[in-house]
Order: structure tokens, then sequence, then C-alpha cells
């Protein structure tokens, strides 16, 4: 982080350069020192100093200016940086509106001028004044701010993207804090103009879509290479093992990723039945490591950036991007996942990122706090999101259509909502309908079993129900089952699918699809098991037939 800034303002030339040496003289180790003869130059150069988030120290402005005087300078100033230290520089002939100034402007100091010998009549008041602002001053946030409304579609997306990528940012509420309108002002955005999303090094963008961001950031959404020996669509557990596996092994390795590495998985808020982790981890945390690990190796990870197609010139399997781009390859792993499927009732996709969320959301969980809040699903997923929502929320209220949650949660789970007091849980129940306009504000709940519908208020709905693959960008290319899962190995011939197309004098290995070269993993494949360990394993399989493909060709 720079040093704080000591500002400096005479109109005089000769005043302000003795002024400047003498500050970095004695503080030129630790503070940057900054001078101007203008007080307007020097609230501009300020608005400057407030975007890059450096912080302020100390003002020592002459009283006798033309454009603006000394203590109206103070007063404009102190808006910027509240904090800082204000000494107010005069003339014998202005003491009596310098000790006014202690009132109105919040002075903490006037000097007189001349102050020779500075060791005696400047440094002395000027080290009490900084050693006192060091004792107080909290460094600013380093991350990147967000200016928009709680209820903003677009923030949830941004604050989504930012935290499953591991990026610190800061949110600021324009409809609550003065500092968001600030930053509004400063940059001339409006308030009618979010999200607005503040960069380290003083740069904003207004309302930017995840990838513009990624690149602000320095994330890689474009390839490096014209060819790789294996490209991966999708970094879930699946993607991220079969790329450590992969690079590991000396393949070229691509990885591809929509929205954030971890897939649905780094959503979870906190796993405890994965193997090797005894006290559990979080979905972040696993995925964090595994791209960690996959880097190590030497994969090439693109996020965000999405695969819209796919074509077959053998020996080379050739993928269009979003932006336009193409990635060639001789092999390639399909690993995308599912996906959470919306509530089919009216007026909910006006809602979603508004206090309606699909996915466990684990940004919001602040907004949770001393709320009464729903969850829809009867699932690991929704268990998890419900313990650790508990933490926040004064009552979570899950909502399952069956008569228990034996069928679909794990017994642990089960176990932990069983003893959170906050938890209650709601059989034979769905959502029948939402109510507001900008943000949620109530739902219908309809029990099955006496057909009573209850309307209740809330803020905060969680929709963790079915899953669909994603998969559409596929059609036509391999062959898919009714609900769009891919059909691999000996599952192709069982759902009549005969290989068409296929000439390859062998059977497709187990986890390949309808096209030589196309290997399927995870949660998107026919028949898998929905578990993030199985994930993991047949991602590291894939790769064993994925060296016996290459080793053929």
């Amino acid at each position: 982080m720079a040093n704080p800034v000591l500002l400096t303002l005479d109109d005089d030339p000769g005043v302000l350069r003795v002024i400047e040496r003498d500050l970095r003289r004695e503080y030129g180790s630790r503070f940057r020192v900054m001078r101007s003869e203008s007080g307007l130059t020097a609230l501009k150069a300020l608005q400057q100093v407030k975007l890059r988030r450096e912080m302020v120290a100390l003002f020592l402005v002459d009283q006798r200016m033309p454009e603006i005087a000394g203590v109206e300078f103070l007063e404009q100033a102190m808006e910027l940086f509240p904090d800082a230290k204000r000494v107010l520089l005069t003339a014998y002939a202005d003491t009596d509106a310098a000790i006014r100034a202690i009132n109105t402007a919040k002075i903490d100091y006037y000097l007189l001028k001349p102050w020779d010998p500075p060791h005696e009549k400047l440094y002395p008041v000027l080290d009490d004044l900084l050693d006192d602002w060091i004792s107080s001053c909290r460094p600013p946030f380093e991350g990147l701010r967000i200016v928009d409304s709680r209820w903003s579609p677009h923030l949830h997306q941004i604050k989504d993207f930012l935290a499953r990528n591991h990026v610190p940012y800061q949110w600021l509420d324009i409809e609550a804090e003065a500092e968001a309108h600030q930053w509004t002002n400063y940059t001339e955005s409006g308030a009618a103009n979010l999200p607005l999303v503040l960069f380290p090094d003083g740069s904003h963008l207004i309302q930017p879509t995840n990838t513009q961001i990624a690149q602000k950031l320095g994330l890689r959404t474009h390839a490096q290479m014209p060819f790789y020996d294996l490209a991966i669509v999708g970094a879930g557990p699946a993607g991220l093992a079969a790329a450590v596996y992969g690079a590991s092994e000396g393949l070229r390795t691509v990885l591809i990723e929509k929205e954030a590495p971890g897939g649905q998985a780094g959503t979870s808020s906190r796993i405890e039945n994965y193997l090797g982790f005894p006290v559990g981890l979080s979905g972040a945390d696993l995925a964090r490591r595994a791209v960690t690990q996959a880097k190590r190796f030497g994969v090439e990870i693109l996020s965000p950036q999405e695969v819209t197609g796919v074509r077959v010139a053998d020996p080379y399997r050739i993928l269009t991007l979003s932006d336009g781009t193409e990635v060639c390859c001789h092999a390639m792993l399909i690993a995308t996942g599912i996906s959470y499927r919306r509530l089919d009732i009216p007026g909910i996709d006006n809602l979603i990122g508004a206090g309606v969320y699909t996915g466990a959301a684990m940004t919001e969980a602040l907004s949770c706090l001393n709320q009464e809040i729903y969850i829809v699903g009867g699932a690991n997923s929704a268990g998890q999101a419900a313990v650790y929502l508990a933490k926040y929320a004064s009552r979570v209220r899950m909502l399952v259509r069956g008569d228990s949650l034996a069928k679909s949660m794990s017994q642990y789970l089960i176990e932990q909502i069983s003893a959170t007091d906050n938890i209650e849980v709601r059989v034979h129940s769905s959502i029948a309908q939402v109510h507001g306009e900008n943000c949620l504000e109530a739902v219908t709940i309809a029990d099955a079993q006496t057909g009573e519908k209850r309307t209740v208020p809330t803020n905060l709905l969680f929709v963790m129900i079915g899953a669909k693959p994603r998969t559409d960008w596929l059609d036509g290319i391999v062959a898919r089952d009714e609900q769009g899962f891919i059909l691999t190995g000996a599952s192709l011939n069982r759902n009549g699918c005969c290989n068409k197309g296929w000439m390859l004098d062998r059977e497709p290995f187990l986890l390949e699809s309808s096209v030589p070269g196309i290997f399927v993993a995870g949660d998107v494949r026919h028949g898998s098991v929905k578990r993030i360990a199985s994930g993991v394993g047949e991602g590291s399989i894939a790769v064993q037939f994925i060296h016996q493909y290459l080793s053929k060709m």
C-alpha cells in the first residue's frame, strides 16, 4: 500500500517550496508529500487519491488563498478524508480567524508563519498529530468495491462471481451509506447507472459483465496456445480432477469454466463426508485447493469463458467459445455438471437475485441476519445451506415436497438439522406463489395434504430443487437421454443409440460419448452418482481412457 499523504497548500511558490522541503526532510521516508498552489486543483487531486484508496494523514493549509480560503478548503477536504489531521497556516493578524476555525472547521492546530527553526516550531507539533493519526487510523479495504442497492440482481451476480473466484470485495449500499453516493459523484456515474465497480488502481466500470471484471482483474479468458492434447469443459470436481491428472501426466491441458472453478460443489457451505477431511471443509476451500494444484501442474484455466459449440474434424475436436474464438484439441472432456431448476410459478423470474436465489448463495448470508428465511429442497445441498444460514437467520424454514428428509439427505445432515433449534422442516410443502415488485416481500406456501395455502412475509427464498444438465450446446453432437444427460459407454447401446456414426472397430470406452475422443465425467453423465467424491473419481478415471484414445490415434 502507498505511503499516507501529507498535503500542503499555499499560493506563494516560495513559501510552498520551503514547506515541502521541511516536510520531505523529516517525513519523506514514511509519508508521500503532495503540494499545490491552488485549492480547487488540490481538491481534484484528492479525489484521485480517494479513488486510488490511498490515505491522507495531514492537511497543512494556508488560510489566505485567492480561490478558496484555507478553512473552506479544509471543510471540503474533510468530506473526502474525515480522519486526516488539519493544520492551518496563518499570519499573526489571522490568529483570531484560526481560533474560530477550531470550532467551525474542526482544525487540530494552527501554526504561525514563519516557523523557523522547524525542529522547534514545526516538527514537534506535526509529530504529535501524526502519532495520534497513526494510532487511530484504519487501513482502507484494498479489494474491489461495489456500489449498488441491496435488491439488485446484477449486484448479486457480481458478488457471487467474485466470491466464487476468491476475490475480496466490499459492498456499499446506495440506499444506506453516504460513501456510496460519494463514489457515484466522483465517478460521475449517477445512481441510475449501477452497479459501479471500483478497482484498487482507481479505475472503475459501470454495469460490467463478469467477463469485463475478469479481464480487469487479470483472470485468463483467452487461450494462450492454438492446440491442446486435452480440453476440459467445466471446472467442477470432475473437471478439476481430470485437469490435475491430465497435466501431471504430461498432457497439454486447458480447463474452460463458464462461471467459477468449483461448480455447484464450490457453493457448498460445508462438506463433512469427503474422504480425508475429518472436520469437513467448505466447497470454496475444496475448489481453491484443486485450482492451486492444477495450476502447479501447468493447467491453463480460462474463466469466465463459455463453450458454445464443438465440431469434429478428425483427428481434432474444435471448441467454439462465446467470444468467437476457438480452441483445438485431440481429446475433449465434458464435465459441465448440473444446475438447479427454477420454480415454475408466475412472477418469480423478476425476483431472481432480488430476494429469490437459486442455490445456496453464500454471498447473501449477511442479508439473512435476524431474518426469517425459507429454503426449498430436501437434498444435501439444501441441508448444508440450512445449517449454515441458521447461524445468521433468526429462523430457517425448509419446505420439502416429500414426507421426510431421509429419502434424499445424508443422515449426518438430518441429525444436524434436528439439533439446530432455529431450523424448522415442513414436509408436504411447496411454494405456490411469490409476492413483490422490486424485491421479494412474501411467499404463499401450499400444503399438499390439506390443500391449505398460507401467505407469509419474507425477503429471502433459496431454491435448491432438482437438477438439469448444461448440455443444450451439444444438441446434435453427442447422444443424450430425455433429460439431457450425456450417454456414455455401455449405456449408448442400452438406450438404443447404436453408436450412429461410430467408425471405430472398438466399443466406446466406459466414459466415452457417442463421438470418439469426447469423454464425459461427473453429474452431467447419464447414470452418474451425484456426489463430489464420485465426480473426482470419474474425472481421474477418464484421463486413463483419454491416454488410451490418444495412443491409438
